[in-house]
């Protein structure tokens, strides 16, 4: 089992910047796909960002490249989004998620930003941007 707890949420306004954490703990040795999701009332869950841990490879959706960074620290087994310029249309609740099992460069290419894909998920941290 792995535990992924989410911090790092808040308000701030468009143009600013935030950085959401993602703390891993537990069995995560297998757990070498991680990503970002977010949510809001009405709309499916959308992936926003994605990372090969066992690389580095990084992965973005459309709506954020140029504006999100997802990076990692192996050494406190953390994930982290970086959030420059937000827009209001990013406010979001934004979810940590993480492979099941160990993953090819490849499978988490291809697997990275399906909700369904996951294995464990975290609780959530709201994003709220204003204008």
């Amino acid at each position: 089992q792995v535990q992924l707890v989410e911090s790092g949420g808040g308000s701030v306004q468009a143009g600013g910047s935030l950085r959401l954490s993602c703390v891993a703990s537990g069995d995560t040795a297998n757990s070498n796909c991680m990503g970002w999701f977010r949510h809001t009332p009405g709309k499916e869950r959308e992936a926003v960002a994605g990372i090969y841990t066992a690389g580095g490879t990084q992965y973005y959706a459309d709506s954020v490249k140029g504006r999100f960074t997802i990076s990692q620290d192996n050494a406190k087994n953390t994930v982290y989004l970086q959030m420059n310029s937000p827009k209001p249309e990013d406010t979001a609740v934004y979810y940590c998620a993480a492979s099941a099992r160990s993953l090819s460069a490849l499978g988490c290419r291809m697997g990275w930003s399906r909700a369904g894909a996951q294995g464990y998920w975290g609780q959530g941290t709201q994003v709220t941007v204003s204008s």
